[in-house]
Parts: C-alpha cells; sequence; structure tokens
C-alpha cells in the first residue's frame, strides 16, 4: 500500500476547508496544511480534524505549492485547493492507485460550483489536473497565478475516474474580487517575461474570448450562469491587458 501525503495551502478558509478535509481523510496518510496566516478560523477548523498544520509566508501560487509539497512526510502526493474536495469515485479511485501504483502521476478532471450551479461547459469542463504523483519526479511550474504541475520527461500518466468538486464562487462579487487579485497578479508574471500589450489586442481579445467560451466551448448550454461566466471572463481578459499596458507605460515605454 502507497502511503499519500494530501497537501493543500490555505489562507482564511473557513468557509471550505473542512469539506476538503473531510473529502481526503479516507485516502490520507497525511493531511498536511501550508497556511499563510489566516486572520479567520481555519487554523482551528484544521486542528479539530488532527490535520498537521504549518503557517509559511506567501511568496507565490507556485512557490508556496512547491514548498508544501518538500514539507510532505510521503513522496506521493495528492494537492488539492482548499476549496476543492474529491467526489465518492474519485475517492474509490484513489484507493485503488494506493494498492497498485504503476504511474509517474494520475490526472483528473476538475467540476466547478458556480454561485450554486455546476458548470459543464464554458471551458470550465473537464478542467483535467495532474493532482496525484510522485513528487520526486516533477514540481509546479507555470505563470503566477496559473500553476500547473509538470513531471519529468519520460513519466507516465493515468487517468482516473470521477472528479475533484471545485467550490469556486458562492457570489458574482467574489468573481469580481477574484479578477482583480488574479489580473494584478498575472499582469506583473507577463511583464517580467516581457509581454506586450498592444491597443488591438486589448480591445479584441475580450471578444475573442467571450466568442470562444460562449459559442465554441458551449457556455450558452449553461444557460445564464453561462453567460455570466463568459462576460467575465472576457472582461478578465480586457482588465489583464489594459493591467499589463499600465505597468509597461509606468516603466517608460510607449506604443
Amino acid at each position: 500500500m502507497t502511503p499519500i501525503s494530501v497537501v493543500i495551502i490555505t489562507f482564511n478558509e473557513e468557509r471550505n476547508i473542512e469539506r476538503c478535509i473531510l473529502s481526503v481523510k479516507s485516502i490520507a496518510d497525511e493531511i498536511l496544511v501550508v497556511d499563510s496566516f489566516s486572520k479567520d478560523r481555519t487554523q482551528e477548523i484544521c486542528e479539530k480534524h488532527g490535520v498537521r498544520f504549518v503557517q509559511h509566508a506567501f511568496e507565490g501560487h507556485i512557490e508556496q505549492k512547491n514548498w508544501a509539497a518538500s514539507q510532505a512526510s510521503f513522496p506521493h502526493v495528492l494537492s488539492l485547493d482548499a476549496d476543492e474536495a474529491l467526489d465518492e469515485t474519485l475517492q474509490t479511485q484513489i484507493r485503488a492507485v494506493k494498492s497498485n501504483w504503476t504511474a509517474s502521476g494520475y490526472e483528473m478532471n476538475r467540476l466547478t460550483n458556480y454561485c450554486g450551479k455546476w458548470v459543464h461547459h464554458c471551458g470550465w469542463y473537464p478542467d483535467t489536473k495532474l493532482r496525484l504523483w510522485d513528487s520526486r519526479l516533477g514540481k509546479w511550474a507555470g505563470t503566477n497565478p496559473h500553476d500547473k504541475y509538470e513531471l519529468q520527461s519520460g513519466c507516465t500518466v493515468q487517468k482516473l475516474k470521477g472528479d475533484i468538486l471545485h467550490y469556486s464562487y458562492y457570489s458574482r462579487e467574489d468573481h469580481y474580487k477574484q479578477v482583480d487579485y488574479f489580473t494584478t497578479i498575472l499582469a506583473k508574471s507577463q511583464y517580467k517575461i516581457g509581454k506586450k500589450a498592444p491597443i488591438i489586442v486589448l480591445i479584441l481579445s475580450p471578444f475573442v474570448k467571450f466568442f470562444k467560451d460562449y459559442f465554441i466551448k458551449l457556455g450558452f448550454l449553461d444557460g445564464k450562469t453561462g453567460f455570466v461566466i463568459c462576460r467575465i471572463s472576457a472582461y478578465a481578459t480586457f482588465v489583464k491587458y489594459r493591467k499589463l499596458r499600465n505597468l509597461i507605460h509606468s516603466n517608460g515605454v510607449h506604443y
């Protein structure tokens, strides 16, 4: 039986963390929560469930997740966000993997709940994630805040049945706050790597984003919820490029 450390990073997650912990108790040999100094009841809830609770300053999503994985007691790691939980099918699949670990890593779909509605289109599903892996064979990478786990060349990956249940936003206000937060981080990350934001991109990209998500990725099949998601996603694209342009201009570069 392969032991698994479940690793979760948190910051002010009292609304979500208990659901996440309860969903992994039957498959975890260790539950490690790495918290960036929450001000709410996150620590109290974690300690009630007997998890290993560690605090560490947040320097970025990728950096925090890599540090958290390095603190796990076992090399085989299941990484979740606090607003995620495993459905019963995925729990069963992971128990089977523990009995017969044959791949370097395992992918799983993620199904998102938006203001009480499950979203099956808009480019939000199946949203396949590599979340279970041998930590000796890879690391978190990507561009903050959009992290992804990358295994070394030659590693094998298998797909598990079931879903990670993602409880993303409880209100549109939550969504807009996340847009503001993430676009600031993303604009700074893209500025550092020399990304440009010409005016034509600023103007056209939101329309392209909406058309792609609403029509090509069938967001309209999610009804009013799909329209709202696609509209806010298009707005986020505009905000990202506007913030990037502002960064470029503030450093003396003009188009």
